[in-house]
């Protein structure tokens, strides 16, 4: 294979999103290491990467604005002793179709099915930030046999103690995401304008995205599909609230372990002991909202702590 020629996963469909590899075709790295892969799982023809053939499989689920692609800067640290696969969600990044609801029960049922066609049926590690997060717990509450623990960065779990209303407040976009259909009217031929003011508006003292991060999640922000997708993961936190309230009267057992940014400590860490009561936690000092991006070192340090690997 040539170093600068993307790799596609054995057995993969043919990918239905034009340019999927944008951001992967001429990095050398990348390619050495990953590979794309597509199946379709209940009409939605799902996008993940996958590389590293370690026996300890981890699961990493992102967030918004952002794709697999937020954790590019971190994968192939996170290979030596596992199998490293990033998923974008269902109706996400390069994953194309619509799944029947946004709300995170039913895409991380679209998670666990793509994990059983992949044939990882337990003990998978699972990485998951912001919305990531808000996907991983349903998943992990859901299907108890196949998850191992939950690694949560940055993000509000809503249920018995968190609602929407709450986290509502923490920024302005949740009340303009929640205007149907006039925020995908105002954003559509804007997606550049709109991202980079936003990511801009969350900055902390570290770096802003980079240009190239930037440029990746514009492109796949600029699918239609993905645009509305994205603002239908805020409008389902009400019913997603319910779900999780349901779940959480049966307390996770698994080793749960998050880590966020000091400024909304109060407001992310007392949800997650409603879903497990012993979960452990960290502030990140000095970071905002994109740990992975901002403080990757310290992110890395603490997955490896989470999740240690027999490898040195």
């Amino acid at each position: 294979m040539n170093a600068f020629t993307t790799a596609v996963a054995v057995g993969s469909e043919e990918p239905l999103s034009p340019g999927y590899d944008a951001a992967t075709k001429d990095d050398a790295e990348f390619n050495k290491y990953f590979r794309h892969g597509f199946i379709t799982i209940d009409d939605v023809q799902m996008h993940y990467v996958i590389g590293g053939d370690g026996p300890q499989v981890m699961v990493l689920l992102h967030g918004w604005p952002q794709s697999w692609y937020e954790f590019r800067p971190i994968m192939p640290s996170l290979l030596p002793g596992r199998t490293v696969i990033a998923i974008d969600l269902p109706g996400m990044g390069d994953s194309t179709g619509n799944p029947p609801s946004m709300t995170k029960t039913v895409l991380a049922t679209y998670v666990h099915k793509l994990l059983n066609h992949l044939g990882h049926h337990e003990n998978v590690q699972v990485v998951g930030h912001d919305f990531g997060l808000n996907v991983a717990y349903p998943l992990a509450a859901q299907h108890r046999d196949q998850v191992a623990g939950l690694f949560l960065m940055d993000g509000g779990l809503v249920g018995k103690n968190l609602k929407f209303a709450t986290l509502a407040s923490v920024s302005w976009h949740f009340s303009f995401f929640l205007q149907n259909p006039l925020a995908e009217e105002l954003v559509t031929g804007r997606v550049e304008t709109f991202l980079t003011h936003f990511f801009q508006s969350v900055k902390t003292a570290g770096e802003n995205v980079s240009d190239d991060e930037l440029a990746e999640f514009v492109r796949v922000f600029s699918r239609p599909q993905v645009l509305h997708a994205g603002f239908e993961l805020y409008r389902t936190l009400t019913q997603d609230e319910a779900d999780n309230t349901t779940l959480q009267d049966t307390p996770l057992t698994i080793p749960v372990h998050m880590i966020t940014q000091a400024a909304l400590a109060d407001v992310f860490l007392p949800p997650i002991h409603d879903a497990a009561p012993h979960a452990t936690s960290a502030v990140v000092p000095g970071a905002g909202h994109f740990l992975a991006h901002e403080a990757p070192d310290r992110v890395l340090a603490e997955i490896n702590a989470f999740y240690p690997t027999s490898t040195p």
